[in-house]
């Protein structure tokens, strides 16, 4: 098992908090979840750099620093600070249920564990693939983490996923919040229409649904990334048009509530960060959207 696309998004996490004095998003367990992954990975990128920024000169160390500047950390940090906002709101309106769908290393139950009085009302639950839970749970274990989450092994390219979170103690009569970061970009139309519809039949009224979606505004960077998901062995889908998106949501009784192009994301989201690394601006990428949609009654 390699699930090199959520390493590397684990990786541009753990970089981003270790290295910057102000976090677009604050990943302390990454690194720690990682473990000794980090280091290669931070080879591997620094190995590539000629293929990320051709023509470069300075020092490996400065390289890397581009590398998850520019490519790694825009899309990953921005979609992981605007899910759990989002996220905290929907709990301020009874939302009693987080779920992760392929949570690959996601670290929002080691984090939160214990924190306060409303993470421990939260019941999580991890969906993915069976070997990348195993491995998760592995590594939750050697870093000496622990975590409140619900793992449920799956394919979401089964509908049987459904039975299996009802299965592992998911109630459809509470109003719970669904992240399905990064899954619209490796599921075609129909596969990701019926995801959506599916966990609508499981979700009641009020609940919500978060995710980023590549839209048919292409960009250098999004390039980029179907090029190293294609080496990695994972197909990047096509774009949507706005329109599109809201008529597949609307189809599964979902309407948007909020939605940010890749300017809105960089001023609501980066701009703190931005204003304390000047010589280090981040953006948000060209080409992705993000999207808070809530079921209706």
């Amino acid at each position: 098992m390699d699930n090199t696309t959520a390493k590397v998004s684990c990786f541009a996490r753990a970089y981003h908090y270790a290295n910057v004095p102000v976090h677009i998003f604050a990943d302390r367990a990454a690194q720690g979840l990682l473990g000794e992954d980090y280091d290669n990975i931070a080879q591997s990128m620094t190995q590539g750099i000629s293929f990320f920024i051709p023509g470069f000169q300075g020092s490996e160390e400065e390289g890397l620093r581009l590398i998850v500047d520019k490519q790694l950390s825009p899309s990953v940090l921005g979609r992981s600070a605007f899910c759990e906002r989002m996220l905290e709101n929907e709990m301020l309106l009874g939302c009693s249920q987080y779920v992760i769908f392929a949570s690959g290393y996601d670290t929002y139950a080691i984090r939160n564990k214990g924190v306060g009085t409303a993470p421990d009302m939260l019941s999580v639950y991890e969906l993915d693939l069976p070997d990348v839970i195993e491995d998760k749970k592995c590594r939750v274990e050697n870093a000496g983490f622990s975590s409140n989450a619900e793992y449920v092994p799956c394919d979401l390219s089964d509908t049987s996923w459904k039975e299996n979170l009802l299965n592992s103690g998911f109630r459809s009569n509470e109003k719970s919040f669904g992240s399905l970061l990064g899954i619209s970009y490796y599921l075609g139309r129909d596969s990701f229409r019926a995801l959506i519809n599916t966990l609508s039949k499981i979700m009641c009224a009020g609940s919500a649904i978060c995710f980023d979606y590549p839209s048919d505004d292409d960009s250098t960077e999004t390039q980029t990334n179907r090029m190293l998901a294609a080496e990695a062995g994972e197909q990047m889908t096509a774009g949507y048009p706005y329109n599109d998106m809201e008529k597949l949501l609307e189809e599964s009784g979902f309407l948007i509530y909020e939605h940010l192009d890749h300017e809105e994301m960089t001023e609501q989201y980066f701009s703190d960060y931005n204003f304390s690394c000047p010589n280090h601006r981040i953006v948000a990428p060209k080409g992705v959207c993000y999207i808070l949609a809530v079921k209706r009654a």
